[in-house]
């Protein structure tokens, strides 16, 4: 079984200069409430987002807008991941592809050697050999895939593509991100939140990685 390392990253926000485009674009939608898109300047931006959104609570403005994420997860993490309402997903294919025909018989090994026993490695990767040699030997006896799928183990690794409007992701953030949550998933959600940090202005800088789950839901809107 091919070792794959997990990753989460924007697909269509390349830059700071893009997320303040879509800070602008909220702007002039909460704008128009009040009818004062003339009073919109290149960056005014900065002062309505503080002011309106996080100052006086207006999230819904930000519903408007919707970032997508590509990532690589093990399908423990997918199964966590798709709980979330409301989104898109796009997954790829246990049932309709032949994962050994493609080259997709990838796992994310959750025991790292360095904060591991080596022995636990060792186990976890003998049991990952088996399920793939398993899922092979069932296909080449004329299984279908979607049946062969019932040996593949949680740490299979899968692409999922998530779409969720700027009030989901963080949400999504503010619940992923917590001491309590997963290692497997905090091993690409604090990456990821530190992404959009970088490029999406104010939005999520409040939220900090590893709080208590009870602390951020007091920032939950």
């Amino acid at each position: 079984m091919q070792i794959v390392e997990p990753y989460a990253k924007m697909l269509d926000v390349q830059s700071r200069d893009d997320g303040i485009t879509l800070l602008r674009k909220i702007e002039w939608i909460g704008r128009i409430s009040h009818r004062s898109e003339e009073a919109q300047t290149e960056d005014s931006w900065e002062r309505f987002i503080t002011s309106v959104v996080l100052g006086h609570g207006d999230y819904s403005i930000i519903e408007h807008v919707s970032v997508t994420v590509d990532a690589v997860v093990d399908r423990a993490v997918t199964h966590e991941w798709v709980r979330h309402r409301i989104g898109a997903y796009t997954q790829e294919s246990t049932r309709f592809n032949n994962l050994e025909k493609k080259g997709l018989l990838r796992a994310v090994m959750p025991f790292a050697k360095e904060h591991h026993p080596e022995s636990h490695y060792h186990l976890a990767l003998r049991a990952l050999n088996e399920a793939q040699s398993a899922y092979v030997a069932l296909l080449s006896r004329g299984v279908s895939p979607q049946i062969a799928r019932l040996v593949l183990p949680n740490a299979l690794a899968s692409r999922i593509i998530v779409t969720y409007n700027l009030r989901m992701w963080r949400h999504f953030f503010l619940m992923r991100t917590t001491k309590e949550a997963h290692p497997q998933m905090r091993a690409v959600t604090i990456p990821l939140l530190e992404e959009f940090k970088a490029k999406i202005p104010l939005l999520y800088d409040d939220i900090e990685p590893l709080a208590k789950q009870a602390e951020n839901l007091r920032k939950a809107c």
